[in-house]
This record gives C-alpha cells, sequence and structure tokens, in this order.
C-alpha cells in the first residue's frame, strides 16, 4: 500500500492500532438519528403545544385547526399563514435558521466532515481523496458562522420568554416538569453559544492586554467566562443539540395524552390541549 509521508494512504488506512473508528461511528449515530427525529416534526407539523408548553421546535402560532390548537397568547410572531403549503411549518423555518450557525460551528464542522464525509474519519487514517482543498468553493460558505452567530443570540431572549410562558397557567404561577424542561433548554443552548470560539474572539480578541485599563479588565472577566464554556463546547454542543429532542418529545407525548404532566397546578395532570 502507498505511503505518502510514511502515512498509509487509502480510506480508513492507518497504523493506529485503536479504536479509532467509534468517535466518527457514534458522531454519524447521534447526528442521523437526530436528523431523522426532526424530519418527522417537519411533516407531522401538529402535537406541538400542550398547557403552557409550546415545542422549542415551533415557538409561534401554528394553524388554528391543528389538533393541539393553543393560546393567542403564544402568537409571538402572529397567525401562522394558513395558506403556506403543509410541508412549511414552523418547525422548518425554525430548524433552519440556528441550523445554520450549528451547521457553521467549528466543532460540527470537524465531526461531520468525519463522520459523513471521511475528511479525514480520523487522525492519520487515510482520506477518501487526498486532493485536499481546504475550506473553498462551496464551502466557503463556512465563513458565514461569526454572521450566524448574531442570530443565535437574538434567540436566546425568545427561548427564555417561552420557557416563562411555561410556568403560568390559568392564570397563576406553578412549576411542572415542561417548564422545567423548557427552561434547562434555553441554559443548555446559553451554553453552547456563549461557548462560540467566534463569540470568544469578539469578546477577548484583537487585545495585546488585558490589564491596561478598566475597560480590558472587565472584558477579561467576559472572556474568562466564555473561555470556560468554549474548553466544554462539545458537551454542550451534544447535551443543547439532544435536550430540544427531548423537550419537544415531552410536549409531543403530553399533548398527545400518551403521558401526563407533573406539576403544582393539578398534581398529575393529563394535557391533550390548551384549556
Amino acid at each position: 500500500m502507498a505511503t505518502t509521508g510514511g502515512h498509509l494512504q487509502g480510506f480508513g488506512s492507518t497504523n493506529r492500532s485503536d479504536s479509532w473508528w467509534v468517535g466518527p461511528t457514534a458522531t454519524a449515530i447521534g447526528l442521523g438519528t437526530w436528523l431523522v427525529y426532526y424530519s418527522w416534526v417537519v411533516l407531522q407539523g401538529k402535537y406541538w403545544a400542550a398547557g403552557p408548553y409550546l415545542s422549542p421546535f415551533y415557538l409561534t402560532y401554528n394553524h388554528p385547526t391543528d389538533v393541539t390548537d393553543t393560546s393567542p397568547a403564544y402568537a409571538l410572531w402572529g397567525m401562522w399563514p394558513e395558506g403556506w403549503p403543509a410541508l412549511i411549518t414552523p418547525a422548518l423555518v425554525l430548524g433552519l435558521l440556528p441550523g445554520a450557525f450549528r451547521i457553521t460551528c467549528y466543532y460540527y464542522r470537524k465531526a461531520y466532515y468525519r463522520a459523513f464525509f471521511g475528511m479525514p474519519p480520523g487522525c492519520a487514517v487515510g482520506t477518501r481523496r487526498v486532493d485536499y482543498r481546504g475550506e473553498t468553493a462551496l464551502l466557503l460558505f463556512q465563513n458565514m458562522h461569526r454572521y450566524t452567530l448574531y442570530l443565535a443570540i437574538a434567540l436566546l431572549p425568545v427561548l427564555y420568554f417561552e420557557a416563562a410562558l411555561g410556568f403560568f397557567w390559568e392564570d397563576s404561577f406553578g412549576v411542572g416538569i415542561g417548564g422545567v424542561m423548557l427552561l434547562i433548554n434555553a441554559i443548555l443552548l446559553t451554553g453552547y453559544t456563549l461557548g462560540c470560539h467566534a463569540w470568544r474572539h469578539l469578546v477577548g480578541g484583537r487585545l495585546n492586554c488585558f490589564s491596561c485599563d478598566g475597560i480590558s479588565k472587565s472584558r477579561h472577566g467576559a472572556w474568562s467566562f466564555t473561555t470556560w464554556l468554549n474548553q466544554r463546547h462539545m458537551m454542550f454542543a451534544w447535551m443543547s443539540l439532544y435536550w430540544i429532542l427531548f423537550s419537544d418529545l415531552y410536549i409531543r407525548l403530553v399533548s398527545m395524552g400518551v403521558v401526563p404532566d407533573v406539576n403544582t397546578w393539578h398534581g398529575v395532570t393529563w394535557i391533550s390541549a390548551f384549556h
């Protein structure tokens, strides 16, 4: 087998003796499972609200004829156009917007380049092609990451607002499993977003000295916190990704009457729609 620079050539060829393929395989399964579930949510277009809870995949008001019609109080962006094709659901629109932030994320780029395209499948492992050209040509869109960051940050207050709505039902404050899950969802997404490399650069980049003036000292504190998140960027990336799925799945099951919601309003409550 041919070698280049001491490395074996050919897809998957390597001198490594460890189970290098476990990481890319697990990544492919994890991302693939999430994408299958998300596609199902988009195609179904219902069972996205129950009681005071609204799925983070939606964050808007859907067709009023849906089985799980919800209160107009959730119409943050107004009524969803009834004349739109059935496939154009809020889950599709709101998935593509923050999805652009994740697709161009530095961590996810490494993850899906390896897992789905084998470019390369692992360190010191033979790739599918040897004429590596970097992120050029069609991959230039990855430079949009620094701009999609602003969109992701703008969505964070919306997530907290929707989580807060989950603690108010029947004109009173209360705590339920759904509300707690939505709050955790917003917190995890905040950790993932503010741990972004581009955000870390905006907070503390372009400075040669953090101790030269008061402003720089303040920025050093913000940069240090962002660095702590950045060091755990992969953890927050996966936790936030799947917590969105778990939150939607829980609300979906409650809305369908499959599981009850445990809350301080009525104890164990079966919620099939907004009351």
